[in-house]
């Protein structure tokens, strides 16, 4: 079945500052790859019988990677809800711990909730065989490390973007998305995209930016496996 994603903007590569961009865009995707992107109107017409997600007032861009994945779900521990101890990461929650179980539940719930940031991929490596099993099971990219850092400036670190006591959940609190991104949104390639709320009357150079908070969707493989409720 082909599925159509339509969103106001559309940002098929942020990282290229002369790639085109599209004012009442799509994606068309059929299985796990993207078929089609350009405006609406055009595969619209081209794909009839596609399925249409509508997102309205919304930023559809690729997935983002996520740079301190190592840390986050190696060290930092992710409670479960019936602890009753929050939500946020626990800083070194799991140094110390031997217990694979333990890694592996953590992990789940730490990866679940980079979906609604709009993560699609993130950095390893990851020595822990629970962790590998959990990353590869959520259908996220692995990436080997965390990638090219921020570049001077506020939000650089020099300790795998962030700092060496933190992880963050959203790549967006220390990068901008041009360089928070992973790949891009082409026909033929695998469909992970995201999709954002736009930020109200505020832009960046060159056009609108992702509202902070996280996301409205994400999409892996053409798979919608996060939807804001």
């Amino acid at each position: 079945m082909l599925t159509l994603h339509r969103a106001e903007f559309l940002l098929p590569d942020p990282a290229a500052p002369t790639a085109p961009s599209f004012a009442d865009g799509a994606v068309v995707v059929r299985g796990e790859l993207v078929e089609a992107v350009g405006p609406y109107a055009d595969l619209a017409a081209a794909h009839p019988s596609a399925r249409v997600r509508d997102w309205g007032r919304a930023l559809l861009a690729p997935g983002l990677r996520n740079p301190c994945g190592q840390r986050l779900l190696e060290r930092d521990y992710h409670p479960d809800p019936r602890e009753e101890i929050g939500v946020e990461p626990v800083v070194d929650g799991l140094v110390g711990c031997t217990d694979e179980a333990r890694y592996g539940a953590s992990a789940r719930r730490g990866l679940q909730r980079m979906l609604g940031f709009g993560v699609t991929a993130v950095a390893g490596p990851f020595a822990r065989p629970a962790v590998r099993t959990a990353v590869a099971r959520s259908g996220l990219v692995a990436l080997a490390g965390p990638g090219p850092g921020p570049g001077p400036g506020p939000g650089a670190s020099g300790a795998g973007e962030l700092g060496e006591g933190a992880g963050l959940l959203d790549p967006l609190a220390v990068l901008p998305l041009a360089r928070a991104v992973h790949g891009r949104v082409a026909a033929g390639g695998r469909a992970d995209f995201v999709v954002f709320p736009v930020a109200a009357e505020e832009a960046e150079e060159g056009g609108v930016r992702p509202a902070a908070g996280g996301c409205l969707a994400t999409v892996l493989a053409g798979r919608l496996v996060y939807r804001r409720r």
